[in-house]
């Protein structure tokens, strides 16, 4: 027989496998300190993998009121001034609490001129740039001061990505997206649709000079209007199995009507 403290502890570790893996993080090292190059990473994965390469995820593109964490191997970290601590209970676990209410890890936050402060070197803009863009500048300007240094720059929080949600759900507001998310998903995250909801969804997507969109020529689900997108979406389609491609993969910056 299993005792009751063993079961506990089983489901305590449990707890925390869950939630380490609900917590994910993107990293970028300097190209000049990685022993193996890029170049030979993509050619392998392209030689395993073959025409699902396409459908790889795009490097993170670091926006306004992200939080990086700029490291110098052997020197620790490069943020200025007094670091906020790991988290706060502040709107934790809510989605719809602003990003400067989220908790927020050790870091550097992109501040609304787009900037950093690092420790030596000062102001840096940073805004559009990959992680990995990031670290290479970044180890071309500590090479003034260091010999050689080892950069990496971690994302500790995308606050940058987000969408809105409006209409006939029962909890619309603003919404972070912390990972590749369907327009179904999203919905059912705002606890999905309320009584007076139609099914019949709207999603208005704007031009973001931060991320770029693919377009996919002689699609007919989706219309230009003045620089930006409408893709329409009938949740009664949806659960029948018709057009289901409409099902489309959210992206910072979309605003969501439910009718």
């Amino acid at each position: 027989m299993i005792s009751a403290k063993k079961i506990l502890g089983l489901f305590l570790c449990i707890g925390v496998l869950v939630s380490s893996m609900s917590s994910f993080s993107f990293a970028a090292e300097s190209s000049g300190d990685l022993p193996v190059p890029t170049a030979t990473k993509e050619k392998l994965r392209k030689e395993i993998v073959g025409a699902a390469t396409k459908n790889a995820d795009r490097e993170y593109i670091v926006g306004y009121r992200d939080i990086i964490y700029v490291e110098i191997y052997g020197e620790g970290s490069m943020a200025v001034g007094v670091e906020a601590p790991a988290s706060s209970s502040a709107g934790e676990g809510d989605e719809n609490t602003p990003s400067f209410l989220r908790g927020r890890g050790t870091g550097a936050e992109v501040r609304m001129d787009g900037r950093v402060s690092l420790r030596h070197i000062g102001d840096v803009y940073v805004v559009g740039m990959t992680l990995s863009q990031i670290a290479d500048y970044l180890k071309e300007l500590y090479s003034s001061i260091y010999e050689n240094p080892s950069v990496t720059v971690t994302l500790v929080q995308g606050n940058s990505r987000q969408y809105t949600l409006m209409g006939q759900v029962k909890t619309p507001g603003l919404y972070h997206l912390d990972f590749p998310l369907t327009l179904v998903k999203a919905i059912a995250k705002a606890g999905g649709f309320n009584e007076w909801a139609n099914n019949e969804v709207t999603v208005i997507r704007q031009d973001d000079h931060l991320v770029p969109h693919e377009e996919k020529k002689g699609s007919t689900d989706k219309k230009k209007d003045k620089g930006g997108q409408t893709f329409e979406f009938d949740y009664s389609d949806f659960l029948k199995g018709k057009h289901l491609e409409k099902n489309i993969i959210i992206q910072p910056g979309d605003v969501i009507v439910v009718h």
